[in-house]
């Protein structure tokens, strides 16, 4: 039966035509422009029925996507830091090397020599011990629910 009143809109937002990347573009952990790490020791310690939904949605990832070359990865933790609070250590892993200049001033230059001209301002990633427990920790349970009020 036709109706003279307009059809209502849902509540909310229109729904995305990319959901994933319009969640995945926040500061998510574990997320940076290339690449989305999950913790094995947190997916593991997922819910029961948690695990069951991410295994489907893993193999549903996997069977699409298995055919290309797909390499080993090696995930690093890391932090971000200031350039001019590293140390040679950290310095070399970033490969940055600090010296004193013909004026007594210290720079900082990349492996090709250039000069890197605002070391205060610049962060870097460097590795950092894991502050996720690993699978030996056991397991490990989810935050409190916020509370709803």
């Amino acid at each position: 039966m036709f109706t003279p009143e307009p059809i209502p809109r849902p509540p909310g937002p229109p729904a995305s035509s990319t959901p994933l990347r319009d969640y995945l573009t926040g500061a998510q952990p574990g997320v940076d422009q290339g690449y989305v790490v999950l913790p094995r020791s947190l997916a593991e310690s997922m819910p029961l029925p948690w695990q069951r939904q991410m295994t489907t949605l893993l193999a549903e990832f996997h069977q699409a996507f298995g055919h290309l070359n797909w390499p080993i990865y090696k995930v690093v933790p890391s932090r971000r830091e200031r350039l001019a609070d590293l140390d040679e250590d950290q310095l070399a892993e970033v490969g940055l090397i600090v010296e004193i200049d013909s004026d007594g001033e210290v720079v900082y230059r990349d492996r090709a020599g250039r000069l890197v001209n605002d070391p205060e301002g610049t962060e870097v990633l460097v590795s950092c011990l894991d502050p996720i427990p690993g699978q030996q920790g056991g397991h490990v349970p989810p935050a409190a629910p916020a509370a709803p009020w």
